[in-house]
């Protein structure tokens, strides 16, 4: 199986030799077009760090959260089952991806990046289920029963995000290794899990623990 050639070149411009592979995420039945984990494992040029730095490919990894929030909705689809669905900052289409494959009605993967909408696609078709896709979170309507969310509050500047999530969805299901415990009139906490990116980064590990929240439109 190849990789989808756009995403391919995007990554191969930023490290000439790196490589997507067609992993199976621990845990999971689920498998995403991730970097190749032997590339990460060497040390970067000056300039291949400027372009990183500059354009991150989020979307060539599964980060921790997202791999919590697949594996919670994997074992628990009630959360999604018969439900409209949007996955926002979707990265990868992990989270989506096992929205859809646990029974969602409609699942909108949202992201910003035209790389990572790409890469969402081919995700989608190695998995065998289809998403809708969205560019802007904000020219959506106000119609989803869910909104998930996994890795984006990495930026204490997106707090406010936590609104606008439940203005497009009745309910929010956020997953985040960062912010430990933010404070929030309508959300609660449901538990830390834990889960490493992947391929692993060797990050630290107060990273690998995963807090998910819900919150429901009053």
């Amino acid at each position: 199986m190849k990789a989808p050639q756009v995403l391919q070149d995007s990554l191969r411009q930023l490290l000439g030799d790196a490589r997507l592979v067609a992993e199976t995420l621990p845990g999971t039945d689920l498998k995403l077009w991730l970097i190749d984990a032997v590339n990460m494992d060497r040390c970067f040029s000056p300039e291949e760090t400027r372009l990183i730095l500059e354009e991150p490919p989020y979307w060539s990894f599964c980060w921790a959260s997202g791999l919590v929030l697949a594996r919670w909705l994997a074992e628990q689809p009630e959360w999604v089952r018969g439900k409209r669905v949007l996955d926002f900052g979707a990265g990868s289409g992990v989270a989506a991806i096992a929205a859809a494959k646990a029974g969602a009605l409609e699942v909108v993967a949202c992201d910003l990046d035209p790389l990572a909408i790409e890469s969402c696609r081919a995700n989608a078709e190695l998995n065998g289920v289809e998403l809708s896709y969205s560019l802007d979170f904000f020219a959506e309507a106000d119609r989803f029963d869910l909104i998930i969310v996994a890795d984006v509050l990495y930026d204490r500047a997106n707090l406010p995000l936590l609104d606008h999530f439940l203005s497009r969805g009745r309910e929010a299901l956020v997953a985040d290794s960062r912010v430990k415990d933010f404070q929030h009139p309508l959300y609660q906490r449901l538990g830390m899990l834990e889960a490493c990116t992947w391929p692993d980064l060797a990050e630290p590990a107060e990273f690998r623990h995963v807090s998910l929240y819900h919150a429901q439109r009053a």
